[in-house]
């Protein structure tokens, strides 16, 4: 367990610690946080390119901390009335649909490598800047609720978009892959005229 993972961890931990504060209310420490699980990911994504501190279970760890960290304080904030619903549902699906599509490639033996698209990430970027906007205007009273509006429809459209994206790409890849051809066996050598006439031979 290297550095990078560590910290990956402990933000995967800070998921119920941010979905606590909002509940009660907290929003000053939820923002805080919020700061704090941002500046891990940051911190984490570092040391792992700089010391070459790269693992297999880091690459599976990342994304599954920081969609947990961004789903739960997404739903949070709807069910608090913070966020509009439509937007809270168009998240979660997002990631169910993705996350299905994968596992029902992999059910039906037609693996299928996801990688992130120029949309994903900017759609990622929104969703981070948003809650992180919410729970600033929330919790310190910034006057941002102009702002917050339109980032409201930035995000969500981008988040449509992006689903939408990933589904074309998906069916592209159900509707042409073809799996690899199984190997032939091993073809055995004919006997050779003479070969066979000596057999023969032995024979009578």
């Amino acid at each position: 367990m290297n550095i990078p993972n560590t910290l990956t961890l402990g933000r995967i931990v800070l998921v119920p610690l941010v979905v606590w504060l909002i509940i009660t209310h907290e929003m000053q420490a939820a923002f805080l946080v919020f700061l704090l699980a941002g500046l891990s990911d940051a911190a984490d994504g570092f040391l792992a390119k700089r010391y070459g501190w790269n693992s297999e279970l880091g690459a599976y760890l990342d994304p599954i901390a920081d969609k947990a960290l961004l789903v739960s304080i997404y739903v949070t904030l709807g069910f608090a009335g913070h966020l509009p619903v439509w937007l809270v549902i168009a998240v979660v699906s997002r990631d169910i649909l993705i996350v299905g599509a994968v596992v029902l490639s992999w059910m039906l033996s037609r693996p299928l490598s996801m990688q992130p698209l120029l949309i994903s990430k900017a759609n990622t970027f929104s969703q981070i800047v948003l809650a992180g906007l919410v729970l600033a205007e929330i919790g310190l009273g910034l006057g941002l609720h102009d702002l917050i509006n339109v980032l409201i429809w930035v995000t969500g459209t981008l988040t449509i978009v992006s689903a939408a994206v990933y589904f074309w790409q998906w069916l592209g890849h159900m509707a042409s892959y073809e799996p690899a051809p199984a190997p032939l066996p091993p073809r055995q050598r004919k006997p050779a005229p003479h070969d066979q006439q000596r057999s023969r031979a032995n024979a009578s």
